[in-house]
């Protein structure tokens, strides 16, 4: 199974074909003129992503190990997210309920998305895990699992480590 590793924090011994580690970079901001769309499909103008983009296609699932500040992700991950609308169309449909963008390519990666930090109340970690459903059923993944970090390593039939 092929894995990338997106990290805040944490050393884990995954095994994996790529990892990105923000802790240790700063994701530049989208800049919304669209070329991602209509001068280069598929391809974001600022090339620091182009790797991610590539690694993040060929990957069978995607582990996010997140950082929560205040009840949210922080805003470098969420920056990430943004830049990601290069891989999908320009085009909306409207399925199961829902208007979301065409997707660019046949095959998305799974996605297991960790996070460590503490909430006000119970409300605060539902709507973060929604908002992380969400996206990612946005982003065509098929299985998503959204957990604290001490449930780390009790999904064996996720995990490869």
């Amino acid at each position: 199974m092929k894995t990338v590793v997106i990290k805040e924090f944490g050393d884990y011994n995954i095994k994996s074909i790529y990892e990105l580690d923000l802790s240790k970079i700063e994701i530049k901001d989208c800049c919304g003129c669209w070329a991602c769309w209509w001068k280069t499909p598929g391809r974001c103008i600022s090339k620091d992503l182009d790797t991610f983009y590539s690694k993040y296609l060929e990957a069978d699932k995607v582990i996010i190990f997140s950082k929560v500040v205040k009840g949210f992700v922080s805003g470098n991950l969420k920056t990430l997210f943004d830049r990601m609308i290069p891989l999908f169309l320009p085009y909306v449909e409207y399925s199961t309920g829902e208007s979301r963008h065409v997707p660019r390519y046949e095959k998305y990666p799974d996605i297991e998305f960790y996070y460590e930090g503490n909430f006000v109340n119970p409300e605060g970690r539902k709507i973060l895990e929604e908002y992380i459903y969400r996206t990612f059923d946005q982003f065509a993944s098929k299985n998503i699992v959204v957990k604290g970090i001490e449930e780390w390593g009790k999904f064996d039939e996720y995990n490869n480590h």
